[in-house]
């Protein structure tokens, strides 16, 4: 019993003058570390999360925001190209859809598009053809099965994640966003691995980035990035949501991963 009492002292000590750390562990089992990322967000409202897939360790600036649901905008295209492919409402990442005409104010919307493509440029009008393809009922089954955010779609089958009734948290993106990346999702591996490609951002020597921007179009007033990125030493899934535009997000996003020495310049 002394013998016990010594090393409880002896581990008090330790811990007291810092030699040794504890790691705290949240309630829902991540290893969670405050980013202080003042600077980068430049009194820019917002929340940030970066995990370590292969460890837990889980980054996040404004913990309280993290939590907080909001619109997911054009980062709903990763889920809805799932389920597009999954559905067979596209046969695979190059099935046009032709441009219907109507002039658009983004430039690259005014034009025909692939999955892949409307990817890339975030063209809304492929994806909300694509959602009327698949349908309410189908629709609804994969976003519960999923379980994404708040899982309503009652805001209409071509636009209820644009400023409407599906919400989600940056949290959950971003455990939406490990599941992808374990393929982990009710979908086909395949399917997934197609939508893992077509998210592809930016490629260099020592990682990979994809991801996808959201920007709620009527204000600027919130902008998304979610995705991961993968490097030599492993992956890491990030959201980021911002009262600004997606840009604004993806620019911030880049700095902390590049603060946090995931990737380099």
């Amino acid at each position: 019993m002394k013998g016990l009492k010594r090393v409880l002292l002896f581990f008090v000590i330790l811990l007291v003058s810092g030699t040794i750390g504890i790691q705290f562990t949240s309630a829902s089992g991540l290893k969670e570390k405050k980013l202080d990322d003042r600077t980068v967000f430049n009194h820019t409202e917002g929340t940030s999360v970066i995990k370590n897939l292969k460890t837990g360790q889980t980054y996040i600036f404004n913990p309280k925001r993290s939590k907080e649901r909001f619109t997911p905008e054009s980062t709903f295209k990763v889920l809805n190209a799932l389920i597009g492919l999954q559905a067979k409402a596209v046969r695979d990442e190059y099935e046009v859809k032709r441009w219907d005409g109507i002039t658009r104010e983004i430039p690259d919307w005014n034009r025909d598009h692939t999955l892949a493509s409307g990817m890339r440029y975030s063209v809304i009008w492929y994806y909300q053809d694509m959602a009327r393809d698949i349908g309410q009922e189908r629709m609804q089954d994969y976003v519960t099965r999923v379980g994404y955010g708040n899982r309503d779609i009652s805001g209409g089958i071509d636009h209820f994640w644009l400023s409407s009734s599906l919400k989600i948290s940056a949290l959950e993106q971003v455990q939406f966003m490990e599941r992808l990346v374990k393929e982990k999702l009710p979908f086909d591996e395949q399917v997934m691995r197609t939508v893992k490609r077509i998210m592809i951002n930016e490629e260099a020597d020592s990682y990979v980035i994809h991801g996808k921007t959201g920007t709620r179009l009527s204000d600027m007033g919130l902008g998304w990035y979610s995705g991961y990125v993968e490097t030599k030493k492993g992956k890491w899934a990030f959201a980021t949501n911002v009262d600004n535009s997606g840009t604004v997000a993806k620019t911030i996003t880049l700095e902390e991963l590049k603060d946090l020495k995931i990737i380099k310049d």
